[in-house]
């Protein structure tokens, strides 16, 4: 089973399309702020494109949390959002505050929140073991950019530096995770 979530009108071929409003290309009208309508360990691949930047702080825990129920033990997700230093992701005003950067994908894994057998722990704190309305999830991440399109034809150095200290270099983040 492959999950589009909260697809909208753009629903991915391939996938069964999720979303909170029945459009056309939906094919399971959920709320995904609350429990998904899906069983445990029964996605093999799931796929949000610009959702995850609707939800708040305490819904993208939940989202971690319920995406990382849903996936089969090596299945995967690519999430996209506009990245933090994009106005695409502040001109927005049904995006949600934080804006999704980078460093967010390091609390989706156990071990950088809790450390290995105790030992450099980075966030127990947003750990459920200690916080029920933490991160349940232990995913491994990886994450990249979009960047604009005028830096396409620029060399990898310069590409580098903008994406470093120049806002609107990047357009997006894109997300990949695996279930541990």
């Amino acid at each position: 089973m492959k999950l589009d979530l909260g697809c909208g009108k753009n629903k991915r071929e391939g996938f069964i399309g999720v979303d909170s409003i029945k459009f056309d290309t939906v094919d399971v009208v959920a709320d995904l702020t609350g429990r998904w309508p899906f069983d445990d360990d029964s996605v093999d691949e799931a796929h949000a494109s610009h959702f995850i930047e609707h939800l708040d702080g305490p819904q993208r825990i939940h989202f971690a949390n319920e995406l990382y129920r849903v996936l089969k033990k090596g299945g995967k997700a690519m999430l996209i959002a506009p990245h933090c230093f994009s106005e695409r992701a502040y001109g927005d005003m049904t995006h949600k505050w934080p804006p999704v950067a980078g460093f967010w994908c390091y609390y989706l894994s156990k071990e950088w929140r809790c450390g290995k057998n105790g030992v450099n722990a980075q966030a127990p704190h947003d750990d459920f073991e200690f916080n029920p309305n933490g991160y349940k999830c232990d995913f491994d991440a990886t994450w990249g950019y979009n960047t604009h399109p005028m830096l396409a034809t620029k060399n990898s150095e310069f590409q580098q530096f903008a994406v470093s200290f120049y806002k609107e270099a990047v357009q997006d983040i894109i997300i990949n995770l695996t279930k541990k």
